[in-house]
């Protein structure tokens, strides 16, 4: 076992020692006790009592019920990994050996049989026994939620269900294809090529990541061996890939994959999407705590901008725009308006005046945006409705920003690369040269944010923000 997963291991072992002793010790306090007012004075005399007579080296200063509480979790925990049905979701396991009910019931077994164990050898005796019963479903359930991320993730915005994949000669009667990696997710399109060409699949994964969402790339090999270009461009997708092949990959870089032999076949599995499991949901928990919190705090501020353009400028004060997100997906990107309506139909009609290159559009002394919107777009105040699309999940409150979608034609195989982290807010670019029109300058700030992206960097950029808004810099889009 990798160090890396190693410290997923121990991680994921203390925020559930830390999780579980609390909700038991709240448990104890409001519920178990509750209706007994001499319970816990009846059991530290036990506890007392028991101390003296068989492990008296131990001082009174523990004999807390707190204490006993979290020892027994830490207990349980080291027991339920040392378990076999307590690891994380295989995704190359077939559907077919899903076996939630019984995973649950081995949990089930193995959390009431100690806390019986517990409570009857350390003499917990004074305890109401509706509550105690109702415990025992409780705590297996959280743990089969945190068995795995898919489930989390799901609750927070990216359930697996609503993921996509393509493949390339994948035979429909195999039975690769009862994998719960492929039959979560939802099939784009089958390509069955004659003859294998890396070129045809690099031609068709960026023509189908620009035109809508993608997040699994699935290639039979067969007996073909891959290039090393070609190898560093499935890496570099940062998306989930599935390589099958008759003979095992031998590979140029060194990078964490996983490789299984199933039914006379080889399969490689890696995945390079930066922004998937336990980080996307963290990144996600932090998203919605801080913007929960802003929109309470700026409440007022949004109040006084929507009233301001609705007496000046009619309505709608607030619009949606499509733009590209997650890996592709098209979602609506809320702005307070700071120009004219229909002021994106007129890009055409003022293409001549648009001085930059590539995606970005912007006009100097734009006619189209009316008297005080330049004002919004000067402090970021048009950009504060789409703390909504971070609480929905369809932006972060830090990425590269989401552009049209008819701008991902500009994009090149390397710069896809921005549709595979969370668009955001804020970002390097917004706290470095928010007004520059140069799209080269946004492609290396965007590059350089998911080649470097942590949770770290996140809070970095957060803090800078507010002060890059003073710093008489219009922000982007």
């Amino acid at each position: 076992m990798g160090y890396k997963k190693i410290t997923k291991y121990i991680l994921r072992f203390l925020f559930l020692q830390i999780l579980l002793s609390f909700l038991t010790i709240y448990y104890y306090d409001n519920f178990l006790i509750k209706e007994y007012p001499n319970a816990n004075l009846l059991i530290i005399n036990n506890l007392l009592e028991d101390k003296t007579r068989f492990y008296p080296f131990v001082s009174n200063d523990l004999l807390k019920i707190d204490i006993y509480i979290a020892l027994f979790v830490f207990i349980f925990l080291i027991i339920l990994y040392s378990t076999n049905f307590y690891t994380y979701v295989n995704e190359l396991s077939f559907t077919f050996e899903k076996k939630y009910i019984e995973n649950f019931t081995n949990i089930y077994l193995l959390w009431s049989a100690s806390l019986m164990t517990f409570i009857v050898l350390f003499r917990f005796s004074v305890l109401s026994r509706g509550y105690l019963l109702l415990y025992t479903f409780i705590i297996p359930i959280i743990l089969v939620i945190f068995r795995s991320s898919e489930l989390i993730s799901g609750i927070l915005g990216r359930p697996v269900t609503r993921e996509s994949y393509v493949s390339f000669n994948l035979n429909s009667q195999s039975a690769i294809n009862n994998l719960r990696i492929i039959t979560y997710r939802k099939l784009i399109e089958n390509i069955d090529l004659k003859v294998f060409s890396e070129e045809k699949i690099t031609a068709k994964i960026d023509s189908l990541n620009k035109a809508g969402e993608l997040n699994l790339v699935i290639i039979n090999l067969g007996n073909n061996k891959i290039s090393k270009l070609f190898e560093e461009y499935l890496i570099n997708l940062n998306k989930k890939i599935l390589l099958i092949s008759e003979q095992e990959i031998e590979f140029s870089n060194i990078f964490l994959r996983r490789t299984e032999f199933i039914n006379e076949t080889y399969l490689t599995y890696f995945n390079n999407d930066i922004q998937y499991g336990s980080k996307y949901i963290i990144k996600r928990s932090i998203d919605i705590l801080v913007s929960a919190i802003l929109l309470i705090v700026l409440l007022p501020i949004l109040l006084i901008v929507y009233i301001f353009i609705i007496s000046t400028e009619s309505r709608p004060a607030i619009i949606q725009q499509d733009r590209v997100g997650l890996h592709g997906k098209v979602f609506k990107m809320y702005k307070f308006r700071t120009m004219k309506k229909n002021s994106h139909e007129l890009r055409e009609y003022y293409h001549e005046l648009n001085k930059n290159s590539g995606p970005l559009f912007k006009i100097e002394n734009d006619p189209r945006i009316y008297k005080g919107g330049l004002f919004l777009r000067k402090y970021s105040l048009d950009e504060l409705p789409q703390l909504i699309n971070v609480i929905k999940g369809n932006m972060s409150l830090v990425g590269p920003r989401p552009l049209f979608n008819e701008d991902t034609k500009h994009f090149d195989k390397n710069y896809m690369r921005r549709l595979n982290v969370l668009p955001g807010i804020t970002g390097l670019l917004q706290i470095n040269e928010r007004n520059t029109s140069n799209f080269e300058t946004w492609y290396k700030y965007d590059i350089e944010y998911i080649n470097n992206w942590s949770v770290y960097l996140d809070l970095k950029i957060i803090l800078k923000t507010p002060f890059s808004i003073f710093s008489n810099k219009i922000s982007g889009l």
